[in-house]
């Protein structure tokens, strides 16, 4: 034992500085360099005529981040690190969207802001969104994303602000802006109109619905069966809003439909022929039978009657019966109650007609007296999605039929989580009907990943004709439009115009916190006329983000990224507010060109993620409790501990996150063994192996290497670092690991010290660079001493080599060194692979016997067919099979066609054998040793016990000799 310590002071072992784990106060130094420096750097150093422009989809600015806000920024920061290893300058600016609703109720909260002048509201609300920019910018940061952070944006900063009310004008100028009393998607728990972008639906929403039944008073005198009537006719419709009965102007019936008049005791009821068995399991007296059935007829015979909705007081005039398209018999009573003033496709119905438009219900979603005429305190102040509806009902009395409880799908406000109403506003519009088909074709020429992506954004462009973009707050930019005293809106292109002038020179809080009188805000021209006061109403916030591609001068992005959710936001509102100004040549940065040289859509390609979820598979969001802080990801809490707590009741792992706790142990274990395989290459690399020859599985490492990173640059220009990810990890645990670095150790420590790790490095270090640029820059900065002062004597070769400044591309070693042809190595490889997979085989039910331990105890023969391909292979490469296979000897034997011996004969000459097929007619023996064991390297070819083998003998006496020389 004594001789084989003295044997270990000879042996090149491992030495590295590289730690085994982290050093905290390392970090923040690694993420500067490997960020911010190499930003700065690559602004410089790649070519400014091949700029590659990523577009930040701003992240609200109303709270802390949590995981989904790193998966995006991460994604983003591996894509712009990945286009810096391809040589191309990249160009990222983050920004922030920082108006609407979710700042303001924050800032103020909802009873509080109603008690403040709006400049006190926005005061409050700016300076939340800015504490929580420094907050989140400084938590993006931390994770190493690299950035022009001192560019960033808001869309709250003034330049911002100007370019998208120049926007705004732009799309005025078109024509393609209008403001309409018509119904919108009301919140009355935020007490703002609504983007169908800002609406979730809740499955599970239960309204109650009724039959009801309105007395036809005109124009029964044609119908069927009607003559011997003691009793009225009456239209039954079914309504799951009957608090939206108040505004009842219209029933619906279609054209072509049959519909039955049925008697009812007295009285006759219409109600479509398709419709008629549910109506009568419902209502009771109403006879569906031939018997019970007065008449038939088609719906286009009863628009000529006129009908009474008692709501409306007794001096109200009939109501029509009036076609529509939309009615059908799959639901209800084929009769559909139309309220134009809270319905979208009741409004269209009645528009065409010239019908009133009604909505006796206010911001806060309480009926106004309007609701009952002849008893307005009847249902005044009510809320219509809870009491109101009730009362509607107790008023109507005897005509109400049967009322029940009706579960459905129902929108509700994404922010407050309360249902909406549909309700009819004053409201500002941008017409989508005119420039969706330019949007569509803009479409065309655009890369979608996945490709699904395209027909998500298509059909929500193509299924909208307008876009609301007023909202009722004061934290925002304002629409720039004066009023009249009765309230008609003033804005055309000079008012626009001179608007914008005011807000340059005085800022746009100014809207808010002149005097009204102020006629600064009015242009000369309109100041004799009748006063005019500035508006309230403010832009929606997806106008305001969706205007961010203005600062891009009127080019296109390469890219722009976010969460599939952005199909209904960012990404739509970006295109069509692009679609609809740049045709215009007066649109801001599109001045003399054309938008064929532009591109209508704002981006080349258009990525989606999928969202981080919780362990029952659900979106991780506030609301429901469900996220997972960064922070926790990065300090390793979520993980379980390194070892299982004995004392009983500890518990398991290291913190809540669901599926988190599972999916951070894989990405650690990953983690881990890069780290362990980064000790083990810069502990072992020696200048002097780059004059060493490369032996033939030197060369088949390079080309395993050559091959993965090929693979992984083909998964990083697809975008799919998943793949990528897993590329990695199979050539670091197979290719790298398992194969090479196992039958390079004997060589590595016992030999010459030669290989191929420089090479395999400095790859490694490449294709981790867009995945994991702090421990890149860690490895780096542990590179071995005589590398580090090579560096130091020429600083540009440093920056040259350093792996996050590589090309991906650059030759990683001299050709001249690889002295074997590459593809006679690749041919090989499919039998050096299959023998080496039979060896390890026969090798662990060796060591399950218990008859060796190391693969160095034993001695392999490979029976080949003669004149095979494997045969050739094995021959070719017979001097180094025992270091690829990591055994003592390899011994290769021509097989004939004769029989096979048994492991039992073999077993019964050497004492043990195990046998493994491989390939086609090829068997791997592992036999025991012929030799003694090396008491330097270990390997079974010592001529005697405790002497050295013939190498170990040569490099010590070679080693001793350099060492008195030295001396």
């Amino acid at each position: 034992m004594s001789k084989a310590k003295s044997w270990a002071s000879t042996l090149r072992l491992p030495k590295s500085t590289f730690p085994p784990r982290p050093l905290p106060q390392a970090r923040d130094g690694y993420i500067q360099r490997c960020a911010d420096e190499l930003y700065r750097w690559q602004s410089v150093h790649r070519p400014a005529d091949d700029e590659f422009v990523l577009h930040d989809g701003p992240p609200y600015a109303n709270g802390d981040l949590h995981a989904g806000h790193a998966l995006n920024k991460i994604l983003k920061d591996m894509i712009l690190r990945v286009k810096v290893q391809q040589g191309r300058r990249v160009s990222y600016v983050p920004g922030w969207d920082c108006h609407g609703l979710p700042i303001e109720m924050k800032a103020v909260g909802a009873e509080q802001g109603k008690h403040m002048s709006p400049g006190e509201v926005r005061k409050a609300a700016r300076k939340l969104a800015y504490k929580t920019v420094d907050r989140q910018m400084k938590g993006f940061r931390s994770y190493a994303v690299m950035a022009d952070w001192d560019a960033r944006w808001t869309t709250m900063d003034k330049a911002y602000e100007l370019r998208q009310l120049r926007l705004f004008q732009a799309m005025a100028r078109r024509g393609l802006i209008y403001r309409r009393y018509k119904p919108v998607y009301w919140s009355p728990s935020s007490g703002t109109a609504l983007a169908e972008a800002e609406l979730e639906y809740n499955e599970n929403h239960v309204s109650r619905a009724a039959y009801v039944r309105l007395r036809v008073v005109a124009g029964r005198e044609d119908l069927p069966g009607l003559a011997g009537l003691e009793g009225d006719l009456y239209a039954v419709v079914w309504t799951t809003t009957p608090w939206t009965l108040p505004a009842n102007r219209a029933v619906a019936v279609h054209d072509d439909l049959e519909y039955r008049i049925v008697r009812a005791g007295r009285d006759a009821y219409l109600v479509a022929a398709g419709c008629l068995d549910r109506v009568a399991a419902v209502v009771a007296g109403l006879d569906p039978t031939p018997e019970g059935t007065l008449g038939a007829v088609r719906g286009r015979q009863l628009t000529r009657l006129r009908y009474v909705n008692p709501l409306l007081g007794r001096s109200a005039e009939p109501l029509p019966l009036i076609h529509a398209g939309f009615v059908s018999a799959e639901s209800g009573s084929g009769l559909v109650h139309c309220a134009p003033g809270h319905g979208f496709e009741d409004y269209l119905a009645c528009l065409e007609l010239g019908l009133p438009v009604a909505a006796p219900v206010d911001g806060d979603g309480r009926f106004t007296a309007e609701a009952c005429p002849d008893d307005p305190d009847r249902l005044r102040g009510l809320p219509v999605l809870g009491a109101g509806a009730a009362a509607v009902l107790d008023l109507l009395g005897g005509d109400v039929m049967h009322a029940h409880d009706h579960r459905h799908k129902y929108p509700y406000d994404w922010r407050t989580k309360e249902p909406i109403i549909i309700r009819a506003t004053a409201q500002w519009f941008a017409d989508v009907s005119h420039i969706k088909e330019d949007a569509i074709a803009a479409l065309e020429a655009v890369r979608f990943i996945p490709e699904a992506g395209r027909n998500r954004l298509e059909s929500f462009v193509g299924s909208r004709s307008e876009w609301c973009i007023s909202r009722q707050r004061v934290w925002g930019v304002p629409i720039p439009a004066l009023y009249d005293p009765e309230g008609n809106a003033v804005m055309d292109d000079d008012v626009v115009d001179h608007i914008i002038s005011v807000v340059e020179q005085r800022g746009i809080d100014a809207w808010w916190g002149d005097a009204p009188d102020d006629e600064a805000w009015v242009p000369p021209r309109l100041r004799s006329g009748p006063r005019l006061a500035r508006g309230r109403d403010t832009m929606d916030v997806w106008f305001d983000s969706g205007t961010s591609w203005t600062m891009l001068g009127g080019r296109q992005a390469d890219v722009y990224l976010e969460g599939s959710d952005q199909h209904r936001g960012w990404f739509q509102s970006s295109l069509l507010t692009r679609v609809a100004a740049t045709a215009d040549r007066g649109a801001p940065g599109v001045t003399a060109t054309t938008t064929n040289t532009l591109g209508l859509a704002p981006f080349k390609t258009l990525i989606t993620h999928g969202f981080t979820l919780d362990e029952a598979g659900k979106k991780m969001s506030k609301s429901l409790g469900n996220v997972v802080s960064p922070d926790e990801v990065m300090d390793g809490s979520l993980l379980p501990p390194l070892k299982p707590r004995k004392k009983s009741g500890g518990g398991g792992g290291g913190g809540g996150g669901g599926a988190a706790p599972p999916v951070l142990k894989t990405i650690h274990e990953a983690l881990v063994k890069y780290r362990t395989t980064i000790r083990m290459l810069t502990g072992s690399m020696h200048a002097a192996a780059r004059a060493a020859p490369l032996t033939a599985l030197d060369q088949v490492a390079l080309l395993q290497l050559r091959d993965a990173m090929a693979e992984v640059a083909r998964h990083f220009d697809a975008y799919e670092f998943k793949k990528a990810f897993a590329e990695i990890n199979r050539w670091v645990a197979n290719d790298l690991s398992a194969f090479y670095l196992e039958a390079l150790k004997d060589r590595l420590y016992c030999g010459d010290g030669g290989g191929a790790l420089e090479p395999l490095f400095a790859g490694f270090l490449r294709m981790l660079a867009p995945l994991a640029p702090v421990l890149v820059e860690e490895a780096w900065d542990h590179r071995p001493e005589w590398l580090r002062r090579e560096h130091d004597a020429d600083p540009a070769a440093a920056d040259r080599h350093h792996p996050l400044r590589q090309l991906y591309a650059a030759p990683l070693v001299d050709p001249a060194r690889l002295t074997l042809p590459e593809e006679r190595l690749r041919d090989a490889l499919p039998a050096i692979q299959s023998a080496h997979t039979a060896i390890k085989a026969a090798l662990e039910r060796a060591r399950a016997d218990k008859v060796l331990g190391s693969s160095l105890q034993c001695v392999v023969r490979l029976e080949v067919p003669a004149g095979s391909r494997a045969h050739g292979t094995l021959e070719w490469l017979k001097d180094e099979l025992p270091a690829m296979f990591v055994v003592s000897e390899v011994e290769l034997a021509t097989r004939s066609g004769g029989g096979q011996r048994e492991e039992a004969e073999e077993s019964k000459e050497h004492g043990w054998a195990y046998r493994e097929e491989f390939e086609e007619g090829c068997r791997a023996w592992v036999l025991p040793p012929r030799q003694d064991k090396c008491s330097r390297c270990w390997r079974y070819v010592a001529p005697k016990e405790e002497e050295l083998c013939s190498r170990c003998e040569e490099v010590v006496t070679r080693d001793a000799r350099e060492g008195s020389a030295a001396a």
